[in-house]
């Protein structure tokens, strides 16, 4: 019984000092440094379509030094700059534009107008736009947001996805009654032009299907598509672009709708009639 004792002993002795050896080791996020966001300017940005290659405006911040019990972080620190609009406290539409390692970024006048365009601003009014920036490491883990700048400026009229060549737009795939011929049915589907940068259509279409949609009727040279054809909810909306690689996917169920083209925001909506 005595040697069964100190046997059991040693053994508890053994784990507790490699569990104490295992807890020393793990590494632990101690946290980082507030990020300081700056800019070249809290004023007024000039806008103009002859200038659009020009710098606009410069933004800057500090390093987070993101620390671990083992020490200061080696991972590359990733940022994201967002822009809404003023008054909206970034709980309505935001826009992104991602930097790696770098402690600054500059925007062009194209770049900014770009950026006013997808918020939906409209363009020749003046429009105050408010700007932060969010920290994190791998996996948008340990993320840190920065204070908030500002600066005005007045958009001109631009578009965020290149308008048709041929001033036309036409509907084509296995959800549309014309299936994937092409030419397809006109003016069957055929987009009207509601406005200048603006196209909508209303049709039916068949549930669980693909459709893309394409300048010149009877070719396959150019089309607007997506970037990526699984992101969820897709099917009501999203972000489309010229020659991109995804078709577009179709509504679940078969119905009519309407499907509208808003080539200054770059963005498409999908809506059941």
């Amino acid at each position: 019984m005595n040697n069964i004792c100190k046997s059991l002993l040693i053994i508890f002795a053994i784990v507790g000092l490699w569990s104490c050896k295992k807890d020393e080791n793990k590494v632990v996020f101690l946290g980082g440094e507030t990020p300081v966001l700056k800019s070249s300017t809290s004023g007024v940005v000039p806008l103009s379509l002859p200038a659009k290659n020009k710098d606009a405006i410069s933004f800057s911040w500090n390093n987070p030094n993101y620390k671990f019990n083992t020490g200061i972080s080696s991972q590359d620190v990733n940022y994201i700059l967002q822009f809404a609009e003023s008054g909206t406290a970034f709980n309505g539409e935001v826009q992104e534009v991602s930097v790696t390692k770098d402690l600054g970024v500059t925007l062009t006048v194209g770049e900014v107008n770009k950026i006013m365009a997808k918020l939906g601003l409209a363009e020749n009014v003046s429009h105050k736009l408010i700007v932060r920036l969010k920290a994190f490491l791998a996996n948008g883990s340990a993320s840190l947001s920065s204070n908030e700048v500002s600066f005005s400026g007045v958009p001109y009229l631009d578009v965020a996805v290149p308008l048709p060549f041929t001033g036309n737009l036409y509907l084509i795939g296995d959800a549309t009654p014309g299936g994937w011929d092409n030419p397809v049915p006109d003016p069957a589907q055929k987009f009207t032009q509601t406005n200048s940068t603006t196209f909508s259509i209303t049709i039916n279409l068949t549930g669980g299907k693909e459709f893309l949609i394409i300048p010149d009727n009877g070719s396959w040279s150019n089309k607007y598509a997506v970037k990526d054809k699984n992101l969820s909810g897709l099917w009501q909306g999203g972000e489309f672009g010229y020659n991109l690689n995804d078709n577009i996917p179709g509504p679940p169920t078969s119905g009519t709708y309407t499907i509208v083209l808003n080539f200054k925001t770059g963005k498409f909506t999908v809506t059941k009639q």
